[in-house]
């Protein structure tokens, strides 16, 4: 009875040891590859809400809706600060889209909107989070080329690159609460008007519509809020990863491993 309770007690031992280390090889190839897994995933998160309105035009609308569906927690989905493929424009303003839908001022109903077969389909989120996640990406791969040289951003720098997203967001939403969609001071941009002497068009002024100021602002931000993120923690994890690695190798090398 006593050496089968040694046996069942080494072999528990072993297999412990074989589960430990075969998490350390997992936990060493993802120290070795982090920055592939992570891209894998951004470009998975990135990738699905332009797949949204694909479905929809195709057809599939179960699987499009379900997408729309996902990226409501991440984002307004307001139609006239997205973007719109298969159909008659890129993007449509807000009267645009109220005659379409429904001609009210409430964002609740206008994010309901997720095109029509003239005008198209949206993109599952807005311009601006297409900006600042797809600059992720983008400043991400930048990184990786000179990363040898990039220090990671102090926490203070990223405060800085995220206040201008703070303040365009934020006086969005103040406006809208004031008053509504279409009278709020960030529709009309009349303080930028007489600050820039109308010296350019309606257009820019007012509405969201692609090259307008707003829409400008949202481009800006979201590179800003890009080069950000990835300047403060893509330094930070390959730092923290790169020690992880080293660590386990160590552990290994005594263990007689490979």
């Amino acid at each position: 009875m006593e050496n089968r309770r040694q046996q069942q007690a080494a072999t528990n031992s072993r297999g412990n040891r074989d589960l430990a280390i075969w998490i350390n090889r997992q936990v060493l190839r993802l120290s070795r590859h982090w920055f592939l897994a992570l891209n894998m995933v951004l470009l998975l998160f990135v990738g699905l809400p332009w797949l949204a309105p694909v479905f929809m035009h195709w057809g599939w609308t179960r699987a499009g809706e379900l997408i729309y569906l996902i990226y409501t927690t991440q984002c307004h989905q307001l139609p006239q600060r997205s973007f719109f493929l298969f159909g008659e424009q890129f993007m449509y303003s807000l009267p645009e889209i109220q005659a379409a839908w429904q001609d009210t001022n409430n964002p609740l109903i206008l994010r309901q909107f997720n095109g029509n077969e003239t005008m198209g389909w949206k993109v599952a989120w807005s311009d601006r989070m297409v900006y600042m996640y797809t600059c992720i990406l983008l400043f991400g791969a930048i990184y990786k080329l000179g990363r040898r040289w990039i220090r990671p951003l102090p926490w203070w720098g990223l405060v800085l690159f995220l206040l201008p997203m703070f303040i365009d967001g934020s006086s969005h939403i103040i406006g809208e609460l004031m008053g509504g969609m279409t009278s709020s001071f960030r529709d009309e941009n009349l303080w930028l008007v007489s600050l820039t002497n109308n010296a350019f068009s309606p257009e820019f002024y007012a509405g969201d519509a692609f090259g307008s100021f707003n829409s400008w602002m949202r481009l800006i931000t979201g590179l800003l809020f890009g080069l950000g993120v990835t300047w403060f923690l893509y330094p930070r994890m390959q730092e923290s990863f790169g020690d992880t690695a080293v660590q386990i190798e160590t552990k290994f090398e005594r263990a007689g491993l490979k």
